[in-house]
């Protein structure tokens, strides 16, 4: 099973890649996985049905008692059927039914193969947290699925629905499965079921599974999102809300009531909620032109149903019930995809404008014709089969006595209505479609060809087919139903004689009909009837609350500007942490005030550089006054004895720095120019007091150890994960899942400030000069070279100063070399020969003491941050001395495929020790003795340290190409507009 998981999550990533190559022809290729799978399926059958489950487990999560565990047992065995069958049969009606031009056809592809493996793993998975990590996956993917054409607001309306209602249920379900796995002391589903939770645990754990089922099933009250849910193709239509995903509630159903359906909660929540939305869902069908539509609500009667009939809790309505399932996929799914062949034919689904296409359609007809028949319960099919061994198992179960009778009754009396309702909507279903309407002219037909009926016209017979092999199909039905309480002498057959089942069946179909003759009195009568049961309006109307409420918040906090934001924020620290040290009684019992008598010097410096960085008006001033509480931090770690923070810390703050410069280009000298500050004075005191309460916090903090400090044992973990910088080893070994996460945000970052800057695209790197440029030999790009006669033109930037500029002096700078490769791009005003001089000769220097600090950060100050940081300051330098052009020479590389490999490193060796029975970031090591160098360690943790290497340089360079050299671009182009109608021939670059 692990295997047929993987084998659908490999060819789902490939999927995209073949399509760009096949196109539409990748649907046959990619329908053999479900096809493959559902043939290894079949082969596991003997061994199910004599009782000896398929069964894979690996530890996942020990601590937590976890496992990626799988059991193929009857019931998981009848879904995985259904959801790799009918898979494999929608993914080649995809062939034909989307085109050529088909807008992201292989994400389409690929998320609904996906989406089939998913459901596998949910309806086989033994663990109740991975069975719910699979149910969130079916949601997620069916959010994609139906919001497909993404141009298109229903769409993405009915995908956001849909997530929302299913991921609320999903939540729900979540605390019933953690309450249900505490109280009985384990995870395995399995256990849970044999071994069943008793007591006021059991009846809320199952209650909020419950919620959960019936969300993802579409039941009353939930039932709004699976109608809205036809904004998606057909095909997603056909199999997620027919055959897979809606039919993951029913699953856990039936899945929990041979253990639960004794409890008090069960059977008013399975029984009236799934007679309620039988009805409801009926009655809607009746009043729908749409053929979709009318389908939909069809869907959610029939699911009510399902539920009512597996959740019953006896062994004769598991049976039937597990038949009807079985059934309902086949004819539902078939009925969907006709509807999608005859809206490709006619161009439109409303049956008003639909005629006469029984007669130019007679294949579709005959299969819809199956299908429908098989839906409304008409012999011999096996709706038929599995609907009289329903109504036989409530007709025995009402003279049981007790509440069991009182229920039958209900389900009995609920089922006959939903079943008339069922007769009806599928003979105006059925009329609808393909009858001639002397009324209506009929509409031209473009048929996508006869292969498009090959998926339907196998489940139509299918139908038919399992009907007459009942015999040979219920062994594996009764395996799971016998795990019910009940007579075990009871069996589905197409004919059991004139028993109450088969007169109750005629009644349904007269009083059917009868609707069908009168259904102009039938709608005038539910235009007239106000809807009762209308969740949609209370979603509408709970959504409309939630955005007028943000709205009005953002308004409030967004007009007051970065000053209110800010007010907020520290108002809220100020009232909660500061109420918080007040109320706490555990205070120092002494105060150190110093550690070193230089300490409060260097303090003072930097209270007074932050509260000068306040009063100062020019930004440039600020931001070094800022810089100096940073480099006081770094005097402070360094005689702390923390070389690595120092290290790290001015790193930071120098490429801070370089950030604050390059923002600070497009704003003006001056602080609040336009705007004076107002409140002056109440803002004074917001920050006073949130230093003083940062200040008391930190005080009180040093003083509440309570337990002994761990760092005594640091030393032997770092010397046990072949490291003597305790430091480094906490980053990369004993605490990487806090590194990982943050150069998670580290790559969110860059991320987002790309975003802000690259509104035409991000792709590619820095531009880089070509031979021409320069106009020399790729042999002698390094070579200084002295600088053309006439200067290129470059415009004027804030940071250029022409004060006392003569045209003598651009003359004399025209004669210098160029030590940089983007020299000869710069304005000779612009140019500065010290630096080119200093960059050209400390630049590779640097990377290498970088790459130096990376390889020795497990036992000396150094690591991945700091490596990383040096080589971005390097980049800084070249940047700075060249331009964006020195930034594209020095670099010549995307900075996202840096992001990317950075993060894929870091996180391939936090995931590849599970492919060798170990636990995440479980360190392995490789020593050897080398000549001349001795001992080389290189283990997991140093191919994380480089992950982190990459990441933070791919980070440097970003912002450096996006705030610095894009900017630059925009910048110039503005100049360009301004002062000459006609492109300069080449771009400049700020030094």
């Amino acid at each position: 099973m692990i295997t047929s998981l993987a084998i659908f999550a490999a060819a789902s990533v490939l999927t995209p890649w073949l399509t760009k190559r096949l196109g539409r022809r990748v649907f046959p290729l990619i329908a053999l996985v479900p096809a493959a799978i559902f043939v290894v399926l079949l082969t596991w059958l003997p061994g199910v049905l004599a009782g000896t489950p398929v069964v894979e487990s690996v530890s996942w999560i020990p601590e937590l008692d976890i496992a990626l565990s799988f059991r193929m047992d009857a019931l998981a065995l009848i879904l995985s059927l259904v959801v790799t069958g009918i898979g494999a049969l929608v993914l080649l009606y995809c062939t034909w039914y989307f085109a050529d031009d088909e807008p992201a056809l292989g994400r389409f592809a690929a998320l609904l193969l996906a989406f089939a493996g998913v459901m596998l793993g949910l309806v086989t998975s033994d663990d109740v947290f991975v069975l719910f990590t699979f149910w969130e996956a079916t949601s997620v993917l069916s959010y994609l699925l139906i919001g497909h054409y993404t141009g298109r607001k229903e769409s993405r309306g009915a995908a956001l629905q849909a997530l929302t209602v299913t991921t609320f249920g999903g939540l729900a379900m979540l605390v019933g499965l953690v309450l249900l796995a505490v109280e009985g002391g384990t995870t395995s589903l399995s256990e849970l079921i044999a071994h069943p939770v008793t007591g006021a645990a059991a009846e809320w754990g199952i209650a909020l599974v419950l919620v959960g089922a019936i969300s993802k099933s579409a039941l009353v009250p939930f039932h709004f999102w699976l109608p809205a849910a036809m904004a998606a193709p057909t095909p997603v239509s056909a199999y997620l809300h027919a055959a897979a995903m809606v039919k993951a509630g029913v699953y856990l159903v039936a899945r929990l009531a041979p253990g639960y359906a004794d409890l008090e909660v069960w059977h008013p929540i399975v029984i009236a909620l799934g007679v309620l939305t039988m009805l409801v869902g009926g009655w809607r069908a009746l009043r729908q032109y749409d053929l979709k539509l009318l389908l939909a609500y069809g869907t959610v009667s029939q699911l009510g149903f399902l539920v009512i009939v597996t959740g019953f809790g006896t062994r004769d309505a598991a049976l039937a019930g597990i038949a009807l399932l079985l059934a309902h996929a086949m004819f539902k799914a078939t009925l969907f995809l006709t509807v999608g062949i005859i809206d490709h034919s006619a161009g439109t689904r409303d049956w008003r404008k639909l005629s006469g296409l029984g007669r130019r359609m007679p294949v579709v007809t005959v299969i819809a014709t199956l299908a429908a028949a098989s839906m409304a319960g008409i012999p011999p099919l096996l709706g038929f089969v599995a609907k009289e061994g329903v109504l036989t198992a409530f007709i025995d179960a009402t003279a049981e006595g007790g509440s069991v009778a009182t229920w039958a009754w209900i389900a009995l009396v609920g089922v006959v209505a939903g079943s008339v309702l069922t007769f009806a909507y599928t003979a105006r279903f059925l009329w609808g479609a393909f009858s001639t309407k002397p009324d209506v002219t009929p509409t031209p037909l473009h048929a996508p060809g006869a292969a498009i009926s090959i998926a339907p016209a196998v489940l139509a017979v299918g139908s038919l087919v399992a009907a007459f092999a009942i015999g040979f199909i219920e062994p594996l039905l009764t395996a799971y139903a016998d795990e019910l309480p009940g007579a075990q002498d009871t069996h589905l057959a197409l004919w059991h004689g004139f028993e109450p089942a088969l007169f109750i069946s005629l009644g349904i179909f007269a009083v059917g009909g009868l609707l069908v003759w009168g259904r102009r009195e039938v709608a005038r009568l539910q235009a007239a009837v106000v809807p009762m049961v209308d969740s949609s309006r209370g979603y509408l109307g709970i959504v409309s609350v939630v955005d007028r409420t943000a709205a009005a918040v953002t308004t409030a906090i967004q007009s007051r500007g970065l000053p209110g934001y800010l007010t907020i924020i520290i108002a809220v620290f100020i009232g909660g942490l500061g109420t918080a040290t007040i109320l706490n009684s555990d205070w120092p019992a002494e105060i150190r005030l110093w550690d070193f008598t230089s300490q409060p010097f260097i303090a003072f410096v930097m209270c007074v550089a932050a509260i000068a960085a306040v009063m100062v008006r020019q930004r440039m001033a600020a931001v070094l006054l800022v810089s100096v509480t940073g480099y006081g931090l770094v005097l402070l770690f360094g005689m702390s004895g923390a070389p690595d923070l120092a290290l790290t810390q001015a790193l930071v703050e120098t490429i801070v720095i370089v950030v604050f410069v390059l923002v600070l280009r497009r704003l003006p000298k001056q602080i609040a120019q336009r705007n004076p500050p107002v409140h002056k004075l109440a803002r004074g005191v917001i920050g006073g007091l949130a230093g003083i309460v940062m200040g008391v916090i930190g005080l009180v903090a040093l003083g509440a150890r309570i337990e002994p400090t761990i760092a005594g044992g640091l030393p032997a973990l770092a010397l046990e994960a072949h490291g003597k910088n305790i430091v480094n080893v906490m980053l990369v070994d004993i605490r990487a899942w806090d590194t990982l996460g943050e150069i998670s945000v580290l790559v969110a970052v860059a991320t987002g400030v790309a975003s802000l800057i690259f509104v035409s695209g991000r792709t590619g790197g820095a531009p880089r000069l070509d031979d021409g440029d320069l106009g020399l030999d790729r042999r002698d790009r390094m070579r200084p070279l002295p600088e053309p006669a006439s200067s290129i033109r470059a415009p004027r930037t804030s940071l250029e100063n022409t004060d006392g500029e003569t045209d003598a002096a651009a003359e004399a700078a025209s004669t210098r070399q160029t030590w940089l490769l983007a020299g000869r791009k710069i304005s000779p005003r612009n140019r500065s020969i010290l630096i080119e001089v200093l960059v050209r000769l400390l630049f590779h220097p640097a990377i290498v003491v970088s790459v130096f600090l990376l390889f020795v950060g497990h036992n000396a100050p150094g690591g991945g941050f700091a490596g990383g940081l040096l080589a971005g300051l390097a980049l800084v330098a070249r940047y700075l001395a060249g331009g964006r052009y020195e930034l594209g020479e020095a670099a010549p590389v995307d900075a996202g495929r840096l992001l990317g490999t950075g993060l894929l490193l870091a996180a391939g060796t936090a995931t590849a020790s599970l492919f060798f029975s170990g636990v995440p970031l479980e360190s392995a090591w490789f020593e050897t003795e080398v000549p001349v160098l001795g001992t080389i360690s290189i283990g997991t943790s140093t191919l994380f340290d480089i992950g982190v290497y990459l990441v933070v340089v791919g980070l440097v360079l970003d912002i450096l190409r996006s705030l610095g050299g894009e900017v630059d671009r925009q910048q110039e182009h503005a100049d360009e507009d301004v002062d000459d109608p006609e492109p300069a021939p080449t771009e400049g670059a700020r030094a």
